[in-house]
């Protein structure tokens, strides 16, 4: 009886998932793939980005982000205290102050 219950709790490799797990597994396996792709291709995974973001971003100090703020250069929204900026907007910015080598 002993030697029967111990064959019972030996599992093999093949008797371990069920389609639960493999439908579970397929769930994770494309979420991955999916953020895997996101980072591939740039695609942003945040749409609103904080200020620290921003100067991240760009490279700017604190200072220099107000004084855009201030003059309109860089589009923002002010929720309470907290600043927050659409990263399209700072997307779109960028490329109206790209300069293009080919044109003098």
């Amino acid at each position: 009886m002993e030697e029967y219950n111990r064959k019972l709790l030996i599992l093999h490799r093949d008797e371990l998932l069920t389609r639960g797990d493999l439908e579970d597994f397929k769930i994770e396996l494309l979420h991955a793939i999916r953020q895997l792709s996101k980072e591939i291709t740039g695609t942003p995974s945040k749409l609103w980005l904080k200020s620290y973001e921003v100067r991240e971003l760009l490279g700017i100090s604190g200072p220099t982000l107000q004084a855009m703020r201030d003059k309109g250069t860089i589009p923002f929204t002010r929720i309470g205290g907290a600043i927050f900026y659409y990263r399209t907007d700072i997307e779109k910015m960028m490329e109206q102050f790209k300069k293009n080598p080919l044109k003098n």
